[in-house]
């Protein structure tokens, strides 16, 4: 069977070697020791690019590998990074070419594919779970909130940008777009919001009863369960997953409550969600089955 290089670049870059939908041997990590909660957001694209490459170089070794697939947050088209809100720097940034032209050793000529991060996660958890012959839906939550989606498909799949809201106060998505389901669960967002708290302090305060949090918490809950509605209404009920850093945040039964009151028309029902632990492996798996499927 062959092998392909998979690299995830979430909160930080991450690389492994994949056969079939198992890694094999361990992970190369950038920064090994982040020196900040967003260590990428400070970096050129140049130099995001040229990490990538050194570990997609370690991981290749001395091992024949099939192509190199990478997912990466954004809008991606034609291996290129058409818009990245959370790393705005990267913005046209062609890292398909780069990552090509720079390649060296076993790596060298090896067929690069550049996908969105969260159809990463998609696909890696239809290859893990057995369902790569399904519709495999997932949120993602961490700095921003990605949607992902397996089989890829034409389309942007931007779902971390629905609008959730017509309140015009609600503007504190990172794209500047207002009412979108990014402005109220996104990471970076809630830390604009509360300028004096931290989330997990956020949660904790609601938990313990204080008013303010405790109606943010109720708006959270709202805002990602009337975007998977939106999903359902568009592509059909099934079980969406949920995965990243603050799916810790997410009730899964509050969550599936308010899908239901949105949801009514009968043959729309029956939806659930499911957490899976965030790991970088699910999404390295996930992209490198991508790459071989779009090179083959």
């Amino acid at each position: 069977m062959s092998r392909t290089v998979g690299v995830l670049v979430m909160e930080h870059i991450a690389a492994g070697l994949v056969e079939g939908d198992k890694v094999h041997g361990p992970l190369k990590i950038f920064p090994e020791s982040p020196p900040s909660l967003d260590p990428l957001q400070s970096m050129p694209s140049s130099d995001i690019a040229e990490s990538i490459r050194a570990l997609v170089e370690k991981v290749a070794g001395a091992e024949k590998i099939e192509a190199v697939g990478i997912g990466f947050p954004g809008i991606i088209r034609n291996g290129a990074v058409e818009e990245s809100p959370n790393l705005q720097q990267v913005k046209g940034f062609a890292l398909q070419a780069a990552l090509s032209a720079s390649l060296q050793g076993k790596a060298a000529g090896v067929p690069v594919r550049v996908f969105n991060d969260a159809d990463a996660m998609a696909a890696g958890i239809a290859a893990t779970h057995g369902k790569l012959h399904q519709l495999t839906r997932v949120w993602t939550l961490g700095n921003g909130i990605g949607f992902g989606r397996y089989p890829a498909s034409e389309g942007v799949w931007e779902g971390g940008h629905t609008v959730v809201t017509l309140d015009p106060k609600e503007g504190f998505c990172g794209c500047g777009g207002k009412g979108h389901l990014e402005g109220i669960l996104g990471r970076r967002s809630m830390r604009m919001r509360f300028l004096d708290l931290e989330p997990e302090e956020v949660f904790e305060n609601a938990a313990a009863g204080d008013a303010r949090c405790s109606e943010f918490v109720t708006l959270c809950h709202r805002a990602l369960a009337a975007a998977t509605a939106n999903s359902i209404h568009m592509e059909g009920p099934g079980v969406f997953f949920i995965t990243g850093l603050d799916t810790k945040f997410i009730d899964i039964g509050v969550l599936s409550r308010l899908v239901h009151e949105m949801v009514k028309m009968s043959p729309l029902q029956g939806s659930r969600f499911q957490v899976i632990p965030p790991t970088d492996e699910m999404g390295i798996i996930g992209a490198a089955v991508n790459a071989s499927h779009a090179v083959k």
